[in-house]
């Protein structure tokens, strides 16, 4: 991994996860509202250019499924790119 990824100042919100630059920058970002009670969905993951390749995008998938999982929630993806991680990875809906 490159200088870059350690540099990340990394924030998690309830429903958001993101990742800061040293300028303060959004380079990353997941979110993820509650769209039913008990369910969150993964709308959208963002990596800027200059970070992706990187594997961010899946990191960001991944720490927020645990978070969901964490809370007794149920996880749903309307994201491409999460879809296809959460299925590539064997993680079913609901699990």
């Amino acid at each position: 991994m490159s200088e870059k990824i350690k540099e990340i100042d990394w924030i998690q919100l309830p429903h958001r996860i993101y990742g800061r630059d040293d300028d303060g920058r959004v380079i990353c970002e997941i979110t993820f509202p509650e769209t039913a009670p008990g369910v969150c969905t993964i709308e959208s993951t963002f990596v800027n250019e200059d970070y992706r390749g990187k594997g961010l995008a899946g990191k960001l998938v991944a720490e927020a499924i645990e978070l969901i999982k964490s809370r007794g929630e149920k996880v749903e993806a309307e994201c491409p790119y999460a879809k296809t991680w959460i299925k590539d990875k064997g993680f079913g809906h609901n699990e």
